[in-house]
């Protein structure tokens, strides 16, 4: 009775979300008010199928991330995730889980930085949400899923990102995410989900469990915060890089941008605009 509950209430909250609010563009021959399945699990980062499945109450208890992930994507006030949590099972997460809720305050700053390529990661480097200009930057994340969301994951198993490292720059890079994540292990000590993402990445990857292991203190700050991405329509962009830690609910907010009236300020508007053009395209015609 309880899945059939939470995809009915899943269902009715999806109906009720404009899409312009959550950054979906809308088109004009749109007929539905509020978000396609679709959209909704690109927003939380499982598949299409898989929503479908919990909306029909087919699939029964999805994992506590899952949930919260709906509940971010469906922008659900605090009662709200509390019940959905309860619908699928679970309590409510507390001050022993890593928090990945974006709080009205941080999405207000967000909805400010709109036409800036914005990511936001969780204190496990777990991507909560990225904007379209991030997207068309960057690449499109809608369809990652799972592990893939991590950005441990992509920069010492998976493809990568379009930054261009030197390879002392990338091993800093990753000795600097490896130590990120040992601190959140030990703020987090019962946290099940970031035990089994450290398991995981120590079975997948030797790098990882070496600097695991390691003693070394990371690498400082890069002074520079300077970034080189390697946009596949418009070239390389240097950006200024720069990462806000928004302390009390442990998200990482990374901002990128360009001097005004540069040569790479003019890039990174023309990849912006480019690749929300492709984002927005119609199936069938990209």
């Amino acid at each position: 009775m309880e899945s059939w509950e939470f995809g009915r209430t899943v269902r009715r909250w999806r109906d009720r979300v404009a899409p312009e609010t959550v950054g979906v563009p809308v088109g004009r021959r749109r007929r539905a008010s509020g978000l396609r399945r679709e959209e909704l699990a690109g927003l939380a980062g499982i598949s299409a199928d898989y929503l479908t499945r919990l909306e029909q109450g087919r699939a029964t208890a999805p994992s506590a991330q899952v949930v919260e992930a709906l509940a971010r994507a469906l922008h659900l006030s605090d009662p709200e995730r509390d019940l959905l949590h309860r619908l699928a099972g679970h309590s409510a997460p507390g001050p022993d889980v890593v928090p990945s809720r974006i709080t009205p305050s941080v999405r207000r700053l967000l909805d400010r930085l709109a036409h800036t390529p914005v990511v936001v990661y969780d204190a496990t480097w777990t991507l909560v949400l990225a904007n379209a200009p991030y997207d068309a930057l960057m690449g499109d994340t809608s369809a990652w899923h799972g592990i893939e969301r991590n950005a441990v994951w992509r920069n010492l198993l998976g493809p990568g990102t379009r930054t261009v490292h030197t390879p002392r720059e990338q091993a800093d890079h990753e000795a600097r995410l490896v130590a990120d994540l040992r601190l959140t292990a030990s703020r987090y000590p019962a946290d099940r989900a970031l035990r089994r993402l450290i398991g995981e990445l120590t079975e997948a990857s030797p790098r990882f469990a070496e600097l695991w292991d390691s003693d070394a203190p990371p690498p400082l700050p890069d002074p520079s915060r300077r970034k080189v991405v390697d946009h596949p329509a418009v070239g390389r962009i240097t950006l200024d890089c720069d990462t806000l830690v928004v302390a009390g609910d442990d998200l990482r907010i990374t901002v990128y941008t360009a001097e005004p009236g540069t040569e790479d300020a003019e890039r990174l508007a023309l990849a912006v605009v480019l690749g929300t053009q492709t984002l927005v395209a119609p199936q069938g015609a990209r």
